[in-house]
């Protein structure tokens, strides 16, 4: 068996490389499914849709710990739970489905459209404007936010957290590291506030009052949920919102099919959620030496299931490379799957489902003001036409 399959120029799915990912995604199904990268202390990657898919469901073999992250988001905690394997991992997420239920969501969209609507009605009669700044990131901050149990008022701290975390990690950990830090010692503050303040509508609420084994969950675990819940709920969404707004900036067909006949637009997000997903990929650590397509892989090696390339795998997708709004079946790898996948996958659905209802039913006709890359939650400047 071999050991040497090389990823494509030291295989990235992070910052800049994601400029031209998709056409590296097709070299690496095509040449070397699974490859070795040398990367974040080097890691192999999987490439294609079925092995992706196998590795979800084992995670006897492919364990999320010590963290999910490649790399980590500024600190060597866990983040609870998609940090744990099953049978605690079970123990955990039972304590938070209650606050993602279809009628808790159903109430949340209520929430979701207003914003959207007093988002959209501030931008009402400019012409050009930054649609992630003004519309993407604040819509399920304010949302997410309220429904968490974070207080609103500190959103512009969130989005300075949120950027020094999540992007500035693979360029200088130490601004990661210390952003971390910071929330933590938010959230220290905010459970101890809760604790003298209790209300019963929002998850810190819950996980204060929840119990494990007969237990009340200790500083520790809470702390590492918070640190989830900001790190998840924030960001994703809003990457949703931006990159399906900068796919329609320039796919005026599509554009209009949707702002004519919005019950299209669920099938739609889907589409978008394939093709330009926020997550391109999550690390699991081998448990035992496993062969995969010819390939050794060692225990404790790290291996990337990269999403944002199964999701485009020809053998599972027709037509993988093209935008079709109406794909009737979708089985995408945006929120995961198995016993990991997102707990608050129906939420960020419906968050991007209703910012693009009311974005389009405000303004049905725009286009890039200016050149900007499909990812991330940085600008995204649109003209309205």
């Amino acid at each position: 068996m071999t050991r040497e399959p090389r990823a494509p120029s030291g295989f990235d799915f992070h910052g800049e490389s994601l400029d031209d990912i998709f056409a590296v995604y097709g070299e690496m199904r095509r040449d070397c499914p699974v490859a070795r990268s040398d990367r974040y202390g080097e890691f192999w990657a999987l490439t294609r849709y079925d092995d992706i898919h196998a590795a979800e469901r084992d995670w006897q073999t492919y364990s999320v710990q010590p963290t999910m992250l490649l790399p980590a988001f500024g600190t060597d905690r866990p983040m609870i739970p998609i940090d744990i394997d099953p049978p605690r991992h079970t123990e955990y997420r039972k304590v938070l489905l209650p606050h993602f239920t279809p009628e808790r969501i159903d109430r949340l969209e209520v929430r979701a459209r207003q914003t959207a609507r007093e988002l959209m009605a501030d931008l009402a009669g400019e012409e050009v404007f930054d649609a992630s700044s003004r519309y993407a990131r604040p819509l399920p901050t304010v949302v997410f936010s309220e429904h968490a149990g974070f207080p609103t008022e500190d959103a512009p701290l969130f989005d300075s957290w949120v950027d020094q975390i999540i992007y500035a990690r693979t360029e200088n950990e130490l601004v990661s590291r210390a952003a971390a830090d910071e929330v933590y010692d938010y959230f220290r503050r905010l459970l101890s506030k809760r604790r003298r303040e209790p209300t019963d509508e929002d998850i810190i609420s819950g996980i204060l009052s929840a119990r494990i084994d007969g237990r009340s969950l200790d500083d520790d675990e809470l702390l590492d949920i918070c640190f989830l819940l900001f790190v998840a709920g924030l960001e994703t969404t809003a990457w949703g919102i931006r990159s399906s707004l900068w796919y329609l900036s320039q796919a005026p067909h599509d554009r209009r099919r949707l702002a004519e006949n919005p019950a299209l637009i669920p099938t739609a997000a889907e589409e978008f959620l394939r093709m330009l997903s926020p997550v391109q990929a999550m690390a699991r650590t081998l448990t035992k030496d496993t062969e995969l397509r010819g390939v050794t892989m060692r225990a404790g090696e790290r291996v990337a299931l990269v999403f944002g390339a199964g999701n485009r795998d020809p053998e599972k997708f027709e037509d993988p490379d093209t935008v079709l709004i109406d794909r009737a079946v979708n089985p995408h790898f945006a929120f995961g799957i198995g016993v990991h996948r997102c707990i608050g996958s129906n939420l960020g659905r419906r968050e991007l489902t209703v910012g693009l209802e009311e974005f389009l039913a405000a303004v049905p006709d725009f286009e890039l003001a200016e050149p900007a890359p499909w990812h991330g939650i940085g600008p995204l400047m649109l003209r309205v036409i």
